[in-house]
């Protein structure tokens, strides 16, 4: 059986993760058809293990030494390949669970330094002021340089009312400043919602986990029978910092709003890599006018949502571009309950866009990428963007309405500018509708 999960990455899952059982005879068969210079170089590790089992001045323990070159190995790959010992393993799959004990953040690695992406909404973290982009560089009394990301995510998360100190570096600060926070069992509400005026409803998707899309009709029903005659105007779809998670809850999403066609496809090297996501006519939502708002903290599972809603132009959308997360990550369980995350294929959008280290392009850019935000082209390794860059058009609807010609900064109060911004264009769109209702 195939079966999706979302990986531990950046506190959150910046990758979508397929999870395949393999045989030993088939991980045998692979071995017997390697070339002869990978044998050699076997030698050569074998060689050196023994040396440092013999002449080491300490004991080493063997499985220990393993395991640190396994992941030095495959951490060279790119950005999302990772070996996870035992322990790591069990904990990657907490993150579908949408629940464990932390501080609420997700990180990653910037220029090879351990820096925040985004603080969760309303967590530990958030509440103690950090930042996206601060760089961490230690963990209690560790270092985090030459930290694995999944060693710096074991040492925050923790049992629930105990502390844990992040030494944060910022623009304006002379020396590490220490952050103590006390860990929280942090749930990640898949799904929240609230009816806007005129009966325009409002959904924001903060991680793709195994109930999403559950939760999504329920959201969806709730707001609906909120409205007048029983039905929404209009639906503004807030992806903004969504780090991404289950591959199928994103293709389940996406058909929630498309009746056919293609929602997503993969290609990789090896078989069973080539795979096609399409639309099952299951669709529960009428054509009403659609915004989606993205932002660099949408990633994967974002990417996959809004790059299908936009070629099939069932919706426009609006943000700033996001970031750029196009690969997809296997995981292969081994013998000894660790396992390997593997990137062996890539995946584009239904007019065959790979948006790998580029992103998803908005109709309409609002806002601007905060200073210092990681996004994909950031991560040293990250695989190449294929192709031109796709220039897009824009719906016929939204040629009526004037787009900024440049970015537009948040306000001052705090106000929303992008939300307040879609909630202007869907308006406009019925005004526009009226309009030429009249004239005809």
């Amino acid at each position: 059986m195939r079966k999706f999960l979302s990986p531990k990455h950046l506190g959150g899952a910046l990758a979508i993760i397929a999870v395949f059982s393999f045989s030993s005879w088939g991980l045998t068969q692979r071995a017997a058809s390697a070339p002869s210079s990978a044998y050699e170089n076997l030698k050569v590790y074998t060689d050196v293990l023994s040396i440092v089992q013999d002449n080491y001045a300490e004991q080493v323990d063997t499985k220990d030494a393993v395991y640190n070159s396994l992941k030095g190995m495959v951490k060279n790959l790119d950005p999302h390949s990772s070996f996870m010992t035992p322990d790591e393993y069990k904990e990657m799959q907490i993150d579908t669970k949408g629940s464990f004990g932390g501080i609420g953040i997700e990180i990653g690695m910037k220029e090879n330094i351990l820096t925040v992406v985004a603080p969760i909404e309303d967590t530990p973290a958030h509440k103690a002021g950090l930042l996206a982009g601060d760089k961490i560089v230690k963990i209690d009394d560790k270092s985090t340089k030459e930290m694995q990301l999944t060693e710096a995510v074991g040492l925050m998360r923790g049992p629930k009312d105990t502390p844990v100190t992040i030494h944060i570096m910022r623009d304006g600060l002379n020396e590490p400043k220490p952050y103590v926070i006390t860990r929280a069992v942090i749930k990640v509400k898949s799904v929240k919602y609230k009816m806007l005026d005129e009966g325009f409803g409002y959904i924001k998707l903060n991680q793709f986990q195994e109930r999403t899309t559950e939760e999504l009709d329920k959201a969806l029903k709730e707001l609906a029978s909120k409205s007048e005659g029983k039905k929404l105007r209009g639906l503004i779809l807030d992806l903004r910092n969504n780090p991404g998670g289950l591959l199928q809850e994103a293709v389940s999403v996406s058909n929630e709003f498309l009746d056919s066609g293609l929602i997503v496809y993969t290609k990789g090297r090896a078989a069973g890599q080539n795979m096609t996501f399409n639309a099952d006519a299951s669709r529960s939502q009428p054509d009403y006018p659609m915004i989606v708002l993205v932002n660099n903290g949408s990633a994967s599972a974002s990417e996959i949502v809004a790059g299908a809603l936009q070629d099939h132009k069932r919706a426009i959308i609006l943000g700033v571009q996001t970031f750029g997360k196009g690969s997809v990550q296997t995981i292969i369980p081994l013998s000894d309950g660790s396992a390997v995350r593997l990137t062996t294929s890539k995946y584009y959008t239904p007019s065959g866009r790979s948006i790998q280290a580029r992103g998803i392009e908005p109709d309409i850019v609002v806002g601007e990428t905060p200073k210092g935000h990681l996004k994909e082209a950031d991560l040293e390794g990250h695989l190449a963007p294929e192709g031109p860059e796709v220039k897009k058009s824009v719906k016929p609807e939204v040629e009526k309405i004037s787009a900024p010609a440049e970015p537009v900064k948040p306000a001052d109060n705090g106000e929303d500018v992008q939300l307040k911004r879609a909630v202007d264009y869907l308006k406009s769109w019925y005004i526009f509708k009226g309009s030429t209702k009249k004239v005809s």
